[in-house]
């Protein structure tokens, strides 16, 4: 198993931030999501909040590929979907690349 941390900021406003959780809880999930989800070979996958810092851990499987799970979605209209009505909610981080949501994370330390 693989793990992976990741990084995005949301619109530092109260409002669209609670909007955002809204539809994180598990009762207003898009159907097709999940499946998209754990298809990709993504085995466990959370998300916390700190002010509008969002930290994203994901546990895969041993072949799981960040590059797989791009051309993957891209096919699939509701995760498309998905992701453009998430993009209100969210800004990338100031040193991401052109496109980029989500920024992987290098670990720095480990007990």
């Amino acid at each position: 198993m693989n793990r992976y941390c990741l990084a995005l900021d949301l619109i530092d406003d109260p409002r669209l931030i609670a909007e955002y959780e809204h539809w994180h809880k598990a009762e207003n999930a898009r159907p097709g999501i999940k499946k998209s989800i754990s298809d990709s070979g993504i085995l466990n996958m959370e998300i916390y909040r700190t002010g509008n810092r969002l930290f994203m851990i994901m546990e895969t499987t041993e072949d799981f590929s960040f590059e797989k799970k791009s051309s993957m979605d891209a096919a699939n209209p509701k995760v498309q979907e998905w992701e453009e009505f998430t993009w209100k909610f969210q800004q990338p981080l100031p040193w991401a690349k052109a496109g980029e949501k989500w920024i992987l994370m290098e670990k720095i330390f480990q007990l």
